[in-house]
């Protein structure tokens, strides 16, 4: 099989065999061919009324085209004034395949799917004279986005420039972030398919629009899909969207409620990234579904050593300990992948299309902003080791040097559990800190995940609420040097970001999960103290 054919082979004979029933079952039912059709039946009465208004990306490869015209257009326009710096504000759905679209195709987005002010004030850093802000929301009403665009148009502003000119709008039609648009004069609205979830809008206005400015070839990726949409209409055993459904249902049926995605050479960039969110969102409910775990590499801890409780897929070629591999171009991936988690969700027996625990958090996090004095003051820490502060929720050992709280806290995740590293932090200037996935994940041997804050929140954040109750969490929040006004709020992006980190942790602890939360009032020397001290508590 060529790098350009989109396919799925079982690698593992065991999972094979049991997946062959699931895969012929949906075959019989016409699943997926029902699928292709729109059919909002598929997942039962209590589910038709959300599917029937979120099944439109099944026919994005035909109904997106109109949008490529545009795209050129306003592109063109923009470089002729001297624009070229293409900043995407947008969280979750509107911003991960974006950012997998133009980092496979070699193409500079500055992607803003944060609250550090950090992070922020270095995409401000950058050439405004030359800049153009895409900012996603289905209704405006994301308080990061809503956020951002502020910040922008202020600083547009500030330096002369007309903010108005330099903001385009990617919503839904007769959104109120369409209204506020059309108030505001921006300079132009493309409006996505309101009937496409944020987590299936990869080939909507919300993926082409960013990527298309940026200058990936937008058309080529809608092609893509094209070629592979009536193989996965198709209702065989061998539709590849079938198989990798199958498979994720039989390996979940035999207690293998992971799934760890690994590239494996396959040539698109962060692909696990986007897919996290899909199957996250799309599955993690009812006390139920699939977590993905996106590692490093076929030979990353949780890969090389899936055990019983997860099934690992390669994104590429076969490699290493993979028991599914996944092949394909990315407008191909993207759909192959949407089609099986949809008939995934079938056969586990969800809903695929609603995240009834998102907005917990989210409310949890206003509730604070709400009252300034609680986020100010907060709790004191139950222990003190140099730049590190300890907070723990009910239950959680913080007794002693941070490598003691370190080992009591691995050492009481769940059987079949996961451990969630959860870092509020600037993911450019403090990335070193994702390596702790792969040093707890290493010495534990326990799946580790690992996620910038808030960024998570609309990723696998459904599934740490809505999924299996075996999760242990490990936030990381940290000290914040200059902090970022939001123009005409009550709160900077330094409070924002310490309230969410604070209203997840609290529904999180709601839930009976423990969760431990370490802040960083030096953030480089606290990120070695924590490195060496997870070193030393797994020795």
């Amino acid at each position: 099989m060529s790098g350009d054919e989109t396919g799925v082979v079982i690698v593992d004979a065991e999972l094979a065999e049991k997946a062959a029933p699931l895969a012929q079952r949906l075959a019989a039912d016409g699943a997926a061919a029902k699928l292709a059709a729109q059919d909002p039946t598929l997942w039962g009465p209590d589910a038709e009324s959300e599917a029937s208004i979120r099944l439109s990306w099944t026919t994005l490869h035909k109904s997106s085209r109109p949008l490529i015209g545009e795209i050129e257009a306003l592109r063109a326009e923009l470089r002729s004034e001297g624009v070229d710096r293409v900043v995407l504000a947008g969280m979750g759905g509107s911003s991960l395949a974006p950012e997998v679209i133009t980092a496979t195709a070699g193409v500079p987005l500055t992607v803003l799917d944060t609250t550090d002010p950090g992070q922020v004030a270095d995409a401000l850093a950058g050439d405004l004279e030359r800049t153009v802000i895409v900012v996603s929301s289905k209704s405006g009403g994301t308080v990061e986005t809503d956020s951002h665009r502020r910040i922008f148009a202020k600083a547009f502003a500030d330096a002369g420039i007309d903010a108005a000119r330099r903001i385009v709008v990617v919503t839904d039609p007769g959104s109120p972030f369409s209204e506020l648009a059309e108030k505001e004069g921006y300079r132009k609205t493309f409006l996505a398919d309101p009937h496409v979830g944020g987590r299936y809008s990869a080939l909507t206005a919300f993926g082409l629009v960013p990527a298309g400015l940026a200058g990936a070839d937008v058309a080529r990726l809608l092609d893509q899909a094209a070629s592979v949409a009536e193989t996965l209409a198709e209702d065989t055993a061998e539709n590849p969207a079938v198989q990798l459904a199958a498979a994720w249902a039989a390996a979940h049926e035999a207690g293998a409620e992971k799934v760890v995605l690994a590239d494996t050479g396959s040539g698109i960039k962060g692909f696990p990234d986007w897919a996290e969110q899909l199957i996250a969102e799309s599955t993690g409910k009812l006390g139920t579904g699939l977590l993905p775990v996106a590692v490093e590499g076929p030979d990353a801890p949780g890969f090389a050593d899936h055990g019983k409780d997860a099934t690992a897929v390669a994104i590429g070629a076969p490699e290493g300990a993979a028991q599914v591999s996944v092949t394909g171009p990315l407008g191909a991936q993207f759909l192959m992948w949407e089609f099986a988690t949809a008939l995934a969700g079938r056969l586990i027996g969800i809903n695929p299309f609603d995240q009834p625990d998102v907005e917990a958090a989210k409310k949890a996090a206003r509730a604070l902003l709400d009252d300034p004095e609680k986020l100010k003051g907060g709790e004191a820490p139950a222990t003190v080791d140099g730049a590190v502060e300890v907070f723990g929720s009910e239950g959680v050992s913080t007794d002693g040097k941070l490598a003691d709280v370190l080992r009591a806290f691995f050492g009481s995740v769940a059987d079949g559990g996961y451990i969630a590293v959860q870092a509020y932090l600037d993911r450019l200037d403090d990335a070193s800190t994702s390596l702790l996935r792969t040093e707890i994940a290493k010495r534990t041997g326990v799946q580790t995940t690992f996620g910038w804050g808030p960024r998570f929140l609309h990723s696998t954040g459904q599934y740490h609420k809505g999924g299996h109750q075996n999760g242990s969490f490990l936030q990381i929040t940290g000290a914040v040097g200059e902090d970022l006004s939001v123009p005409d709020r009550p709160y900077t992006l330094g409070q924002l970001q310490h309230a969410q980190a604070l209203g997840d942790g609290q529904v999180l602890a709601e839930h009976g999960r423990p969760v431990l939360r370490l802040h960083l009032t030096d953030r480089a020397a606290g990120l070695a103290e924590l490195v060496r001290a997870v070193q030393e508590a797994a020795q």
